[in-house]
């Protein structure tokens, strides 16, 4: 009972002071597209499927529902509800079957390596959206480890899997690949593309005698969100497992950019220099359990099992994710974005946002209004 309390109170130290949004208003007749929009939540998150929204919306935090906002303005918004803690393979079908109105279907290989039932949820009555095709193309934005989970997504959409289609008996249409046109755009917010030394940082101050007891307390809790939410998975099938840097990276070799679709990424930084120039947490921007890993993370360096060597690039962070490797996966094709030149099948790396994790979640501040920031910028996507 304690972890779940812990794991609960987590959640609400996401959230922010209500401010007066003012309204935003927007004229569809002038879109090229206005296809509809999937946000697909982080680690430990949550979506329209989970009760908890009605009362603590993932997408919006308490400045209310940024999907019924958005939609009341002309855009066709939904929050997909996968696992809160599963690798992105899992989390993947698990947002394709509510995408395409089926039964949740894992693998007949990735579910017997894994340890785990090959079939899960079915969401034949209840489909997240109305109709999915070549003609009726999405957008899809993934916050934190859902950034992961979308680019899975279309890779397996484009490329199936050889591996399950190999396994000899029926095979889910997501493994057969051939439907990557289904999907228009792909955006990432605060995604750790290639890990986050945060989880590196976590683990140490869990066994450092010279932490102080805040920091070891908020390792605990983080560490203790992992534990309840991944239950009886095997370690290689979770999300903290695939934020690992090393696991991280070794993922973003199995997943290419789908030639057809537009690839954009947002990071966030919520970091200053001091009058002494040290790079330190803005605490005007991130505070909360996320302060304490935002401080470490400010100052780590290191390297990984793998030999990886973690350097000051990485040090300005979001409290959760280090700001660089939320930019792109490294070695794929990526440019920084220009307005007048936005290509397919490449990363266009948009300007890093002053913020924290939640920041792009819907966590409106004196510092940011989420709510005309996805006004306008899904307004640019369907005028692309």
């Amino acid at each position: 009972m304690a972890k779940i309390i812990a794991f609960f109170m987590s959640v609400i130290m996401f959230f922010f002071p209500t401010l007066n949004i003012p309204e935003v208003d927007v004229d569809p007749e002038s879109f090229n597209t206005n296809y509809t929009n999937v946000f697909v939540h982080g680690f430990s998150g949550w979506g329209e499927y989970n009760t908890l929204n009605s009362v603590f919306p993932y997408w919006g935090v308490n400045n209310g529902d940024l999907m019924k906002y958005l939609s009341a303005r002309g855009f066709d918004c939904h929050a997909a509800t996968v696992s809160p803690s599963a690798s992105a393979w899992d989390r993947a079908c698990e947002l394709y079957a509510q995408l395409t109105g089926t039964k949740t279907d894992y693998g007949e290989k990735h579910s017997s390596e894994c340890g785990h039932a090959r079939y899960g949820k079915d969401y034949s009555k209840k489909p997240l959206i109305a109709k999915w095709s070549e003609i009726d193309k999405i957008n899809l934005f993934g916050h934190s480890f859902g950034g992961a989970t979308v680019r899975l997504l279309a890779h397996l959409m484009e490329h199936g899997s050889a591996e399950e289609k190999a396994s000899g008996n029926s095979v889910s249409p997501l493994f057969e690949g051939g439907k990557g046109s289904w999907i228009y755009s792909i955006t990432t917010l605060s995604a750790p593309h290639n890990g986050t030394s945060s989880y590196n940082i976590q683990e140490e101050l869990d066994s450092d005698p010279n932490a102080t007891a805040q920091e070891k307390l908020v390792a605990k809790a983080i560490l203790g969100i992992g534990e309840i939410t991944s239950g009886e998975r095997t370690e290689n099938d979770t999300a903290i497992y695939e934020m690992n840097i090393d696991n991280a990276m070794a993922l973003n070799e199995k997943i290419d950019t789908v030639d057809g679709i537009y690839y954009f990424s947002f990071a966030c930084d919520g970091t200053k220099q001091d009058e002494n120039g040290k790079l330190v947490p803005d605490t005007d921007i991130i505070s909360g359990m996320y302060l304490v890993a935002a401080d470490r993370m400010c100052s780590y360096t290191g390297k990984t099992k793998n030999g990886y060597v973690i350097d000051e690039k990485w040090q300005n962070n979001d409290g959760l994710v280090n700001t660089y490797s939320a930019l792109a996966p490294i070695g794929a094709p990526q440019t920084e974005f220009n307005e007048d030149c936005v290509n397919t099948g490449i990363w266009n790396v948009m300007p890093v946002q002053k913020g924290s994790h939640t920041t792009l979640q819907g966590g409106m501040t004196d510092y940011f209004n989420c709510r005309t920031f996805y006004v306008d910028y899904l307004t640019f996507i369907n005028t692309l």
